[in-house]
């Protein structure tokens, strides 16, 4: 392994050290009890719900983690010392996939540093995108991916906002038969673009579409999630909080009575669970540098899911 900006693996193994015993303290702070100090990788964590990734019936855990702005942070950053641990709970939980870009600044990389100390080995799904115009500039750039995140193999290569897609599916296509990367897919975030996303899935055969979908973001409902489960392409939810202010407006309002029946205890979790609850929902994606709340998102994997009942019930209390 290479040395990051002085941080040896001596040093980075000692910060994930670390970050495993904030977040047992803060699990224990959480819950009113005092904290027992335990070894990173303890077993006991009941494992998340999976779904099949269509094109291959390969199951893929519900509950990933995006790594926009939360994983934007160098050796040095206060909230580089928490990154292990929300990695740690992701994995505890049973969650894999992690989802990058070489747009969202360093986070590639730091994915990439702190992956490479994860022990055991690390069960990560990694999936990042090619955002770029031009087939040598979009291989540059997947190669550039690659040293950063430090693998001999992607698992999800996505062609980030349908830049520039035609000439860069060619060259996914031909790396998923040599085996560098495992799955192929395509990204957007706005419903302006929702026109030229049904037609490309109409056009090609994906493996995964990543796409926004929150309880008060549900335009693909109409065409776009129907059309995936017709096409067999597993669908990753972007933005599952909204632009942000979802859980603003759900703050202060008393959850639904029949939350213990499917194992939510949080408007995170139960916002998170409205999406897993479609049918064409293969995994969602809710960012964050903060292990608690890693753990918090994660407890949407686990329980039953929402009848149709209890989700129109969510949607009429946004009005």
């Amino acid at each position: 392994m290479r040395h990051t900006e002085g941080y040896t693996r001596r040093r980075l193994l000692t910060l994930a050290a670390e970050a495993a015993v904030v977040l047992t303290i803060d699990r224990a702070l959480a819950s009113g009890t005092p904290p027992a100090i335990t070894a990173p990788h303890a077993a006991g964590d009941q494992t998340m719900q999976t779904r099949a990734i269509p094109s291959s019936s390969e199951s893929l855990p519900m509950v990933g983690l995006g790594t926009y702005r939360g994983f934007d942070a160098a050796p040095g950053d206060p909230v580089y010392r928490q990154l292990p641990a929300v990695l740690e709970a992701l994995f505890r939980k049973g969650g894999t996939l992690i989802d990058s870009s070489p747009m969202y600044g360093r986070a590639e990389q730091t994915t990439g540093e702190l992956l490479s100390i994860h022990e055991p080995r690390s069960p990560a799904f990694l999936a990042t995108k090619v955002w770029t115009r031009g087939r040598e500039e979009g291989i540059a750039q997947m190669e550039e991916s690659f040293s950063l995140l430090q693998t001999e193999r992607i698992d999800l290569m996505q062609i980030h906002n349908l830049l520039d897609w035609q000439t860069h599916l060619p060259t996914l296509r031909e790396w998923r038969e040599q085996g560098r990367i495992r799955y192929i897919g395509i990204t957007h975030y706005t419903p302006s673009a929702y026109d030229e996303v049904e037609a490309v899935l109409k056009a090609e055969k994906l493996d995964f579409l990543q796409i926004n979908y929150a309880l008060d973001d549900r335009g693909v409902e109409k065409r776009i999630l129907p059309l995936c489960r017709e096409r067999g392409v597993a669908v990753i939810c972007n933005r599952p909080f909204g632009g942000g202010d979802l859980l603003n407006r759900l703050k202060g309002k008393p959850l639904p009575a029949w939350v213990s029946d499917v194992q939510v205890h949080s408007w995170p979790q139960l916002a998170l669970k409205f999406l897993l609850a479609h049918p064409a929902v293969t995994c969602v994606i809710p960012g964050t540098s903060n292990p608690r709340y890693m753990a918090e998102n994660a407890g949407a994997g686990f329980g039953p899911m929402l009848t149709d009942a209890q989700r129109h019930q969510l949607i009429a209390l946004l009005g």
